[in-house]
């Protein structure tokens, strides 16, 4: 596994580049960190093999989509078993609505990011949510009124 130590700053240079951007061509992102297109390519080539880059996407607004409510929800389970981790994921993945899902430490177990047209969308999908997962302990809802800063660039 790398580590931000093992970059050098044209590789650095290069994923904040395509963190901002990864419509960029091979062309005007090499033209910016002072290389040829064939070293440039070789060096993003060598960070996706070793996973630092993992995929590249379109971020799209959610709000013009009509998905404006974002709900963050706390999960605290009774049951700590493989087989229940792995049902749970299980459900989360087919749960679209669920955009982010973080395990923690602690006296939450689970974070849900939800995303949602209306109210009435979130309580279909928490009755759903309910439905399929035995074991809960509580379930606590925040929805979310401001997003202050959202990115997906890492602090690189």
């Amino acid at each position: 596994m790398s580590k931000l130590n093992d970059l050098d700053a044209t590789d650095l240079a290069i994923l904040r580049l395509i963190q901002a951007d990864a419509s960029l061509s091979l062309g005007d992102i090499a033209k910016e960190v002072g290389l040829t297109q064939t070293p440039c390519w070789k060096r993003i080539r060598r960070m996706e093999e070793t996973g630092i880059i993992t995929g590249r996407v379109t971020l799209v607004n959610a709000e013009k989509l009509g998905l404006g409510i974002s709900v963050f929800v706390a999960i605290e389970t009774g049951d700590h078993s493989a087989a229940w981790i792995e049902s749970f994921a299980k459900t989360v993945a087919d749960m679209p609505e669920i955009v982010e899902c973080w395990r923690l430490g602690g006296d939450v177990d689970y974070l849900l990011r939800v995303v949602v047209s209306d109210m009435t969308a979130f309580d279909g999908f928490y009755r759903k949510l309910t439905a399929r997962v035995s074991s809960l302990r509580k379930v606590t809802s925040r929805f979310a009124m401001e997003c202050v800063k959202s990115t997906t660039a890492l602090p690189i």
